[in-house]
């Protein structure tokens, strides 16, 4: 069978969050999808996002690459790709094995892990963060020093921020390493060393990009907004939209195609996180998947299409991708993902002012984490977001005054919490 009722078939790994969008755009193409899990029982942040009936089956990946391409092979899938960011290598492997349009396996690793990926960025002649990766506390500390610069700790190997910790001083570097070693990370590893880095001083901004044989289009570019809140550094506050060209957009999007090539990213979509330093442009990370947090369902909602519908046109009409890939997106409606803040943890009671936030102008969607009887935990990382507030306008500074006033009723008086 090399198809399913007369429609080629796809193959998603990790399907979840954001990716849980790419079947229904496949299906409209005339394409039937199958869903791999890289892991039996994915962490329950994915877990809830995934849409079985989707897709004509699941196959378990049990760690034997051979007997995963057996279990595809009756589908005769026409391409694999990845859907989060855990399904990465595995997604790799199995469109290598099966001799599919792939990223390969050579730089595989340096795609996941992220002391890998900067010095592999820096040995194609990128310029990237100072960094060191340190199984114990000694090495750490003599590559910090006694300069007191601030210093980003990350854990080797995770996703949705977890674990990343700002430190000003030694003694933030040794209780960083401490708390890190040893423990699970979110998509449940073990780190057994952490990544520390340079703190690059600058506004951090994302490019989100589809390849096709090498060939980058940039579907979108966002600026983020961090805020020095619960006892974090640089907390996720939102992100806005920005035109395709612009004095930073010049410098970011070469940046970001050269961090591609690389790192290998032939294939596929790719979201690259960067800072703008007085120095140029530093990698924070790229992971070879969509964009998360529902941002490219946003970014669909203003100029009309998304990094979704540019992987799926990649994989299923590669003609219609290279004729179109010189094409600069227009912004239709200005966008902002405004990141709500919890001060607090407990059960939470309701959002009392949620109508007020509802009636702003701009208000386009809310995508609610914690819903009034769960569970609210302070907010310190990409977990423990209560809500996403989109917000979508023909002006510019519609949205911004809402933004603003979003940002104003965020806080104390916003949830009820037992």
């Amino acid at each position: 069978m090399t198809n399913h009722q007369g429609r080629p078939v796809v193959a998603l790994v990790d399907a979840y969050s954001t990716a849980s969008h790419l079947a229904p755009l496949f299906h409209a193409r005339g394409y039937a999808c199958l869903h791999v899990r890289s892991v039996a029982n994915p962490p329950a942040a994915f877990a809830a996002s995934q849409r079985p009936e989707d897709f004509l089956a699941t196959v378990v990946h049990d760690g034997d690459v051979d007997r995963t391409v057996a279990a595809l092979a009756p589908y005769g899938p026409v391409a694999v790709l990845a859907g989060a960011e855990i399904g990465v290598e595995l997604a790799d492997r199995l469109s290598e094995a099966m001799g599919l349009r792939t990223n390969g396996t050579a730089l595989s690793g340096a795609r996941r892990d992220k002391f890998r990926m900067v010095e592999t960025v820096k040995a194609a002649g990128v310029p990237a963060a100072d960094q060191i990766l340190a199984s114990d506390l000694d090495t750490l500390m003599e590559w910090y020093g006694d300069s007191g610069r601030p210093v980003v700790l990350k854990p080797v190997r995770s996703a949705l921020n977890d674990g990343v910790a700002f430190c000003e001083t030694a003694d933030d570097v040794r209780a960083a390493f401490t708390a890190l070693v040893g423990a699970d990370t979110a998509v449940g590893l073990r780190n057994d060393a952490v990544v520390a880095q340079e703190y690059l001083v600058g506004a951090e901004y994302y490019v989100n990009t589809v390849s096709l044989d090498g060939r980058h289009y940039v579907c979108d570019v966002w600026k983020a907004q961090h805020l020095k809140v619960n006892g974090v550094r640089d907390l996720l506050g939102g992100s806005q939209l920005m035109t395709r060209r612009g004095p930073e957009q010049d410098q970011l999007v070469p940046y970001a195609f050269s961090v591609l090539d690389a790192l290998g990213i032939r294939n596929g979509p790719a979201h690259t996180e960067l800072k703008l330093t007085p120095q140029g442009p530093r990698l924070v990370e790229t992971g070879a998947r969509v964009c998360g947090a529902m941002l490219p369902v946003l970014t669909g909602a203003a100029i009309g299409e998304s990094q979704l519908e540019w992987t799926v046109r990649a994989y299923t009409d590669p003609e219609a991708f290279e004729a179109l890939r010189h094409t600069d997106y227009e912004i239709a409606r200005h966008a902002v993902c405004v990141n709500m803040i919890s001060p607090d943890g407990g059960k939470l009671t309701g959002y009392p002012r949620m109508d007020e936030l509802r009636a702003l102008e701009s208000f386009h969607d809310v995508l609610v984490k914690v819903a009034p009887g769960d569970e609210i935990h302070r907010t310190v990382n990409d977990l423990t977001y209560p809500l996403l507030v989109h917000l979508l306008h023909e002006v510019e500074g519609v949205v911004a005054h809402d933004y603003m006033t979003a940002r104003y009723l965020d806080g104390k008086g916003f949830y009820d919490v037992a």
